[in-house]
This record gives structure tokens, C-alpha cells and sequence, in this order.
């Protein structure tokens, strides 16, 4: 048969409080953690993989375009001698 000692009985439901607020404790700080890092991430100008490549595409149109209007011209002047 197991004898109860008071002081035992009173340590170990000191050290299960402790834990249980130790786990608290951490989980309170990861959840802050997590959300300074989506305040911080939040703050900064990031565009989507979608937006990019059709800037991207835009940007391959316009220098095609210039290309072309550069030899045009080129051929233009050289018509006229210059």
C-alpha cells in the first residue's frame, strides 16, 4: 500500500502546474512569434508567381516591339542616307 505525503503530494502538483504553465508560456510566444513574422512579411511589396510572369511576358512584348521599331527606323534612315 502507498502512503500520501502531503509535502510529496504538494511538490508534485506544483511541478504540473509549472509545466502546465511553461506550456503555455511556449505556446504564447510561438503565436506572438508567428505573428510578428506575418506583420513583417505582410509589410513588404511581394507580388504573386502569376503577376511576375505576366510582367514578365509584357515586358518581352515591348522589347520585340522596340527591336522592330529600331530596324524600321534604321532602314527608314538609311533610305534617306543619313
Amino acid at each position: 500500500m502507498q502512503s500520501e505525503n502531503p509535502i510529496i503530494a504538494d511538490f508534485v502538483k506544483i511541478a504540473n502546474s509549472a509545466a502546465g504553465t511553461l506550456a503555455g508560456m511556449s505556446r504564447e510566444a510561438r503565436d506572438q512569434a508567428r505573428e510578428k513574422m506575418k506583420e513583417a512579411v505582410g509589410g513588404m511589396d511581394f507580388v504573386s508567381r502569376e503577376e511576375f510572369d505576366a510582367v514578365k511576358d509584357m515586358a518581352a512584348a515591348a522589347r520585340e516591339k522596340t527591336d522592330a521599331l529600331e530596324a524600321r527606323l534604321a532602314a527608314l534612315e538609311a533610305k534617306q542616307g543619313k
